[in-house]
């Protein structure tokens, strides 16, 4: 199974979220199999150059095919008969890029990565030592297992500008057209009759009031023969967008995550990936949310492939109940264009019916899992008279951190030796740090800002329990990573992922008192707390990014099948 995987993340630099979801599971299809390209409209740190080919405005690296090195090193070691001296002299004549890579291969390897003068090998090597501080072998254990997955994965590199602020227009009405009942002035016939250029029938469209909807239904009608097809596909995908006109800069290096004109960038991402695109072989397309619905629309119009669009949150997680009509009307776009759609939760499947109007039999729910490493669960903590009470993720409305705050109050009217850890950064930070002032509890809550690596584990360790008060949670992976490190979790009832934990306390996240009761009994009752921990832990291994992989190749056989009406596997 070939895999076009369109993604806004990747590689993850917190726990949770798309980034990790996209992580793992691209791991585990390349594990069973499949060949995954991942598309990425921004730059990716070096680490990831390593093992993966990177496509960018400069040119295109391809990855290290670092078993073919090794094997080439291992044959010559196997047949050399230079001494440790000759060895090390090699070494010492060497560049300091081939010098890097000897020194980091096994001694019986070092002659021939000197000679190799291995340009790509040492790059990988100093990404290694350097900027992850590791030596001698120990890279080899860190990378081998990531590699091995990773060896058929193609990712290609996008760095964008975004440089204005988000929009915020609200979507003019869709009308229901037909082409036929369309009436035109003698001008408008010469330019249907000719072949206009994009740039005339926008200029046409404006100056006679009629909406992109109506543009669309004229190009599907093939009213304009000499527009590019690539645009046309582009403008039908994603009509919000202004049109690509001569000197319009696509690329640049520096590119925001999730910031500045995200329409602008997604049309620009949608044109990058159909105009590269076109020399890589794929079976399927999988596009993650929103944001990159357009480019897998405009892609399956072009090549014909199965579009799969994978729903990790809606508009109505995120806003509320006021949505941005533009980004609801992307989704729903991509939801009813897509061949088939993949929901993380029961839950979001059902905002996808009742919301979007997505027939419910074209929905796929495939939850997310975990990565569990058991050489966190041993971090030492680090060691307190306090019950430490954790909060980890976004500081955003969706996540409920208000109702943190305000359960902790409850729990210090009866508890003193309780410390409330907010891990994560988000828009409501200074928000919650002036509650937690004004109902003073100001000394017993803590926030760190933003976590990344090793510290996340840490904070994990040092936690008796850990609270995810989402008021609307698609999934939620953030628990499962806290059981996975042995931490009891109280999850909200209104996430996804409270759908698949048996073994994890549960509550209305609006109901502070509840929460509030059985944050108590946790801290106080010893073996309620282990019995958490302990079937917590065992629940937890079943929850796996393999299954996830499993479910999403059975979802791509059934795309295509239902595509080209080949039978069901």
């Amino acid at each position: 199974m070939r895999v076009l995987m369109l993604g806004w993340e990747f590689p993850p630099f917190i726990t949770g979220g798309l980034g990790t979801a996209c992580a793992g599971m691209t791991k585990s299809l390349v594990a069973a199999g499949a060949e995954v390209t991942f598309v990425l409209p921004k730059s990716v740190g070096p680490e990831s150059a390593s093992h993966v080919r990177l496509v960018t405005p400069r040119g295109i690296t391809e990855p290290i095919d670092h078993r073919a090195v090794a094997e080439r090193a291992s044959a010559a070691a196997a047949s050399a008969t230079a001494s440790a001296q000759r060895t090390a002299t090699a070494i010492a004549n060497a560049d300091a890029t081939a010098a890097a890579y000897a020194n980091a291969l096994s001694a019986d390897l070092a002659t021939e990565a000197a000679k190799s003068n291995d340009g790509q090998a040492g790059a990988f090597v100093r990404v290694a030592t350097k900027e992850l501080g590791l030596t001698g072998d120990t890279w080899r254990a860190e990378f081998t297992e990531r590699l091995e997955l990773f060896r058929k994965t193609r990712f290609l590199e996008v760095p964008m500008c975004a440089p204005t602020v988000y929009a915020s227009a609200e979507q003019p009405g869709i009308e229901s057209i037909d082409a036929t009942t369309i009436s035109s002035t003698t001008h408008e016939q010469q330019i249907l009759a000719g072949s206009p250029t994009l740039k005339e029938m926008l200029t046409w469209a404006d100056r006679t009031g009629w909406s992109r909807e109506r543009m669309q239904v004229l190009m599907e009608s093939g009213a304009f023969p000499g527009l590019d097809p690539v645009e046309m596909a582009i403008q039908t995908a994603l009509p919000e967008a202004p049109a690509r006109e001569a000197g319009m800069q696509d690329l640049t290096a520096d590119a925001a995550d999730y910031s500045g004109d995200l329409l602008g960038a997604a049309a620009r991402y949608a044109r990058f990936c159909a105009d590269t695109l076109g020399g890589i072989k794929f079976d399927v397309i999988h596009a993650h949310d929103w944001l990159t619905y357009p480019a897998g629309m405009a892609l399956q119009k072009l090549t014909g492939k199965p579009l799969v669009v994978h729903v990790h949150s809606t508009e109505f997680d995120r806003s509320g109940e006021t949505p941005n009509q533009q980004v609801y009307s992307i989704e729903r776009r991509g939801m009813h264009a897509a061949t088939r759609v993949i929901s993380v939760s029961m839950l979001t499947k059902n905002v996808c019916v009742r919301r979007y109007n997505v027939p419910e039999s074209k929905i796929d729910v495939v939850y997310n899992g975990v990565e569990l490493r058991p050489e966190d669960v041993g971090t030492q903590p680090i060691h307190s008279k306090d019950k430490i009470v954790l909060y980890f993720g976004r500081i955003t409305l969706q996540k409920g951190p208000e109702y943190f705050i305000r359960a902790a109050k409850r729990v210090l009217e009866y508890m003193d030796n309780v410390k409330f850890v907010v891990a994560g950064n988000g828009d409501q930070a200074s928000h919650m740090i002036e509650m937690a002032a004004a109902l003073g509890i100001g000394h017993k809550v803590l926030f760190t800002g933003f976590l990344r690596g090793r510290d996340i584990s840490r904070v994990f360790s040092m936690a008796d329990l850990y609270v995810m008060p989402s008021v609307s949670e698609p999934f939620g992976i953030a628990p499962l990573e806290a059981m996975s490190h042995n931490v009891p979790v109280l999850i909200s009832k209104t996430s996804g992922v409270s759908e698949v934990l048996v073994h994890a306390l549960k509550a209305d996240f609006w109901d502070i008192d509840d929460m509030a009761d059985k944050i108590i009994a946790v801290l106080r009752h010893p073996i309620l707390s282990d019995t958490l921990k302990e079937h917590g832990s065992f629940e937890v291994r079943g929850i796996s990014w393999d299954g996830t992989a499993t479910k999403c190749l059975q979802t791509y056989t059934r795309a295509i099948a239902e595509r080209f009406g080949t039978p069901k596997a």
